[in-house]
């Protein structure tokens, strides 16, 4: 993977996490629930590769 290629992909990465944010239910969210939404994010992102 080039550095390009790693940028990228942490760029999506950030941009899911605001889409998850900014569309939920919730305008504010607990230590517990944003640490929930992570690994969600992270389970699926391995499952793609």
């Amino acid at each position: 993977m080039t550095e390009k290629e790693r940028q990228d992909t942490k760029m999506a990465t950030l941009y899911e996490l605001r889409l998850i944010f900014s569309n939920g239910e919730k305008k504010e969210y607990s230590v517990e629930e944003i640490v929930e939404l992570l690994d969600k994010l992270a389970m699926a992102k391995e499952q793609e590769q």
